[in-house]
C-alpha cells in the first residue's frame, strides 16, 4: 500500500518540522503562549495524541504532490523532504483558521477537547491564532534554503493567495448567517474560499516544488479544489446528521449555529415544513433532532450526497490529467479514495 508506506515516512517528518517551527515561541517569557500553541496542535494537555492532532491531511497532500509531480523510477524517492517547510506552513495556516473559527462560531470543542478560547479566553486565543499565521509565513520562507528563489517565491505566493481566499470564504460564511435571501449559487463561492482553497493551494504548492509543468500544476490545483468541495459537502452532511462521538463536535451543530450549509439551502429552496420552521426563529437544542429529520425527509441529505459524488468524479478526473508518477502518485489516488469514502 503506497499510502501507508509513504505516510509512515512523511507524517513523523511533518510533525518534527511543525514542532521546529512552533518552537520559535518556546522562550521563558512566552512559555504559556508556547503551551497554548502546543495544546492547540494536539501535542500537550489532556487528551493529547493522534486524535487531538488531526490527520495532517493538508501537509501530507503537499508532500505527496511534490513527490508525484517529480517522481519516477529514476528520481530520488525522497525528493519530498526539502518541501517540509511548505507542508508545515499549510498546516499552521489550517490551525490558525481553526483557532479563529472556534471563537467566531462559539465552538467549545475541537477534536473532542476544549477549544483554545475556552481554556485561555478569547483575547489570548486570537493572539495565538495570529501567532500560528505568522509562523506559517516564516515557515514558507525556509524553502529558500533548498529551492531556487523563483520557485520558493512562487510557492509562497500561492500560500498567501490561499490565505486571502480563506478570509474571503470566512467573510461570506459569517455574513450568510444573517442573510435570508441565499440560494445554492451563493454557497459554492463561499466554500471554494473557506475549505477548498487550502486543499487547492496544497496541491499547487506541491506541484511547483516537484517541478511540474504549468499544465500539470493547474491539474493538481483543480484536483485539490474539487477534492475540497466534495469534502466540504460531506462535512455539511456530518454537521447535521453526524455522530458526535466520531466528529468530536456537538450533534447537529450546524443547525444550532444557523449555518447556511448545502442541505439547509436545499431545504429552504423547497419551501416546505423545514423552511417554515427555519424562518420562524433560531433552532434550539430541544428541537434540533426533529428539524434534522424534517430536512432529511425533504431529500436534502440525498441531494448533498449526489453533489459530493459529482465533485468526487471531477477531482479524480483532474488527478488523472495531472499524471502523478511513482509510488506517490498511487498514494494520492488512494488518499483521495479514502477521503471521499470511495472503494480503492
Amino acid at each position: 500500500m503506497s499510502l501507508k508506506t509513504l505516510s509512515s515516512q512523511m507524517l513523523p517528518a511533518i510533525e518534527s518540522e511543525l514542532q521546529k517551527q512552533v518552537a520559535r515561541l518556546d522562550q521563558s517569557r512566552t512559555a504559556i503562549y508556547h503551551e497554548m500553541l502546543t495544546y492547540h496542535m494536539g501535542w500537550t494537555g489532556q487528551g493529547a495524541g493522534p486524535e487531538a492532532t488531526g490527520k495532517r491531511i493538508r501537509p501530507l497532500m503537499v508532500l505527496l504532490c511534490t513527490a508525484a509531480a517529480g517522481g519516477s523510477d529514476g528520481i530520488d524517492p525522497h525528493n519530498w523532504q526539502p518541501a517540509l517547510p511548505a507542508a508545515a506552513s499549510v498546516e499552521l495556516v489550517h490551525n490558525f483558521s481553526l483557532a479563529h473559527d472556534d471563537i467566531q462560531d462559539n465552538s467549545e470543542k475541537r477534536r473532542g477537547r476544549p477549544t483554545l478560547w475556552t481554556k485561555w479566553g478569547i483575547p489570548q486565543s486570537i493572539n495565538a491564532g495570529d501567532g500560528l499565521f505568522v509562523l506559517s509565513n516564516l515557515a514558507v520562507t525556509d524553502l529558500a534554503e533548498s529551492y531556487p528563489a523563483e520557485i520558493a517565491l512562487r510557492a509562497a505566493r500561492v500560500l498567501h493567495e490561499t490565505c486571502l481566499n480563506l478570509t474571503r470564504g470566512q467573510y461570506m460564511d459569517i455574513s450568510y448567517e444573517k442573510r435570508p435571501d441565499l440560494n445554492e449559487e451563493d454557497y459554492w463561492p463561499m466554500i471554494s474560499g473557506k475549505t477548498a482553497a487550502l486543499l487547492a493551494g496544497c496541491c499547487q504548492m506541491g506541484a511547483i516544488l516537484g517541478g511540474a509543468e504549468r499544465q500539470a500544476e493547474a491539474a493538481y490545483r483543480d484536483f485539490g479544489l474539487a477534492l475540497g468541495l466534495a469534502f466540504q459537502v460531506q462535512d455539511d452532511i456530518l454537521g447535521i446528521w453526524g455522530d458526535e462521538a466520531l466528529t468530536g463536535k456537538s450533534a447537529a451543530s450546524d443547525l444550532l449555529e444557523g449555518k447556511k450549509s448545502l442541505p439547509v439551502l436545499y431545504g429552504l429552496g423547497k419551501n416546505g415544513p423545514f423552511a417554515e420552521r427555519w424562518k420562524s426563529g433560531p433552532i434550539t437544542s430541544t428541537d434540533v433532532e426533529v428539524v434534522a429529520k424534517m430536512l432529511a425527509d425533504e431529500g436534502a441529505g440525498g441531494y448533498a450526497h449526489d453533489k459530493s459524488r459529482e465533485w468526487t468524479d471531477k477531482a479524480l478526473d483532474s488527478l488523472a490529467k495531472a499524471e502523478p508518477k511513482g509510488e506517490a502518485g498511487a498514494a494520492l489516488s488512494e488518499l483521495a479514495d479514502k477521503l471521499l469514502g470511495r472503494k480503492a
